[in-house]
Formats: structure tokens, C-alpha cells, sequence
């Protein structure tokens, strides 16, 4: 029976897409690199916050000023995070749902640690008691680590468990983890791309009020 979700953050949760393009956008002015679009953006993101400088930045980590740049980001972003960012229409609904109907909930994200709980507390404090972002002390995704971190901390068993994300990072993390991975429309990838990277449609919803029927049925398969 299923009873826990595990969410990732970034394009299934909460859009963060312009505040990561503008803190991306910084660090490259202040380094005399070109800008990037939203788009662009979009494209790099998923895998935390050094690979999206390795793609934004010439020369990705062979440039000298990776580092300083990579830096800049994160204080950049640090402090503008909550700037243009805010939940996919009927998030926190679907939330509300959730918990009054006994799910345990999580997130994981590739996103710095210290970010993650930020956005979580101020965003999701009332429904999601447990965020894990990137740390020294615990393997990105797709490794299944965060998962099964966010699992302990829960006090939930993995068999119990889905995962829901918006993208192929998430779509292995699943798979790393033995879990059911829910792939959502709305976020950072396309229908397409994630049908690609093996999604079924089963296993896809276009909104966030799809989300509580699908768990609904899972729950009474399981």
C-alpha cells in the first residue's frame, strides 16, 4: 500500500526557473560571460548547481574562473531564491490533500541544501516535514541516497513509497532507488523528453489535481 511521497523540488513543485536564470545571469556579467535565456536555463538544469555552471559557463569547469563563478551564483542565489519563485498552480492544494488523507511527504533536490530547506520551510512548512538538498555528506541524484535519507528520516519504507518528478534525472533516480516514479508535464522537461527517457503514460500527469487519483489508485493496488 502505498503511503509516502518523496517529491523533487525545482519544476514539480515550486517554478524557481527565473531566479535561477537571473542568479545564473549574474554570475555571468560578473565575469564577462555571455547571458543565457530562460530556455536555456531550463535545458541545464537538474543535476544541482555546479553542473549548471559547468553548462552555462565557456569552457565549463576547464574555465579558470569556474570556481569563482560557481560561487557567485550560490550567494547570488542565496539571496534572491524567493525572488520570482513560487508553486505550480494547485501545489499547495494538492499538498493539503495529501496530508489530510495520511501520506508522508518529502522532498529531494539536487539543489543546494541550504536552499532546499529555505524554499521548503517558507513554501510547504505545513505539509512536507522532511527536505534534503546537496551536501558534502550525501550522493546527488540519480544516486538514490537523498531517497533513501528522506525515507529514514520519515521513519517510511521504501516499498511503501513513490517518487514524483519532472525530469530524466528523476525518472533514474526512481529507478536507482526501486521506487514508482510519477512524472509530471508542467516543470523543466517535455512530454516528449520524458517519454523518451521511458515514462509511461500511465505513469504521467499533466496537472497537479491529477496527482491524489493516481496515488488514490496506486494505494489501493498496493
Amino acid at each position: 500500500m502505498t503511503d509516502t511521497v518523496i517529491f523533487d523540488l525545482d519544476g514539480t513543485l515550486l517554478d524557481t526557473l527565473e531566479d535561477l536564470t537571473d542568479s545564473v545571469n549574474y554570475a555571468m556579467e560578473k565575469f564577462g560571460f555571455p547571458q543565457h535565456t530562460i530556455d536555456e536555463i531550463r535545458s541545464f538544469v537538474g543535476n544541482g548547481a555546479p553542473k549548471l555552471l559547468e553548462r552555462s559557463i565557456p569552457g565549463g569547469v576547464e574555465n579558470p574562473d569556474y570556481e569563482a563563478a560557481l560561487a557567485a551564483f550560490k550567494a547570488h542565489y542565496a539571496e534572491h531564491c524567493e525572488d520570482k519563485t513560487g508553486p505550480y498552480e494547485g501545489v499547495p492544494e494538492m499538498l493539503a490533500e495529501l496530508k489530510e488523507r495520511g501520506y508522508h511527504l518529502a522532498v529531494v533536490s539536487n539543489k543546494f541544501d541550504g536552499a532546499v530547506k529555505k524554499l521548503c520551510k517558507k513554501y510547504f512548512g505545513e505539509f512536507i516535514p522532511v527536505s534534503i538538498g546537496e551536501s558534502a555528506e550525501v550522493k546527488r541524484k540519480p544516486a538514490p541516497d537523498t531517497v533513501y535519507r528522506a525515507l529514514r528520516e520519515l521513519g517510511c519504507d521504501a516499498s511503501r513509497a513513490v517518487y514524483v518528478g519532472d525530469s530524466e534525472v528523476d525518472i533514474q533516480t526512481a529507478k536507482n532507488a526501486s521506487l514508482p516514479c510519477i512524472s509530471v508535464t508542467w516543470g523543466f522537461r517535455t512530454e516528449e523528453k520524458l517519454r523518451d527517457e521511458g515514462a509511461p503514460e500511465h505513469m504521467m500527469i499533466r496537472t497537479p489535481q491529477k496527482l491524489v487519483p493516481l496515488l488514490v489508485l496506486l494505494r489501493e493496488e498496493g
